[in-house]
């Protein structure tokens, strides 16, 4: 087992908030979890979907509308959400938003 660890001091300096658009950037990866952050620009959004493994979000900055099943919620920068495999799920960002995706390749 490797003591090697992977630390990042300010999300918000891993990616960039685009003017339009939507950007990610992996962080991390390994066999059981990837780990990504999301700039969004006002007005993006990631339609509704499913994913077949666990997942997590943790909003940095930002509001957001969120869809979680048949439920919309509102996010905003220290929101986090786990959600099962196969929920659901879409994001539409109301101002600039900076987002971190954490998937769980083991519990599919």
């Amino acid at each position: 087992m490797s003591n090697a660890f992977h630390y990042f001091a300010d999300l918000n300096a891993e990616a960039t908030i685009p003017e339009n658009g939507i950007l990610s950037r992996t962080l991390y990866q390994d066999d059981h979890v990837k780990v990504l952050v999301f700039g969004f620009a006002p007005g993006q959004e990631l339609s509704a979907h499913t994913a077949p493994m666990a997942a997590s979000l943790y909003f940095v900055s930002g509001e957001a509308a969120l869809t979680l099943g048949g439920e919309t919620r509102e996010a905003k920068a220290g929101t986090y959400v786990h959600m099962p495999p196969q929920l659901t799920h879409g994001i539409l960002a109301k101002t600039p938003v900076m987002m971190m995706l954490q998937m769980f390749k083991q519990n599919r």
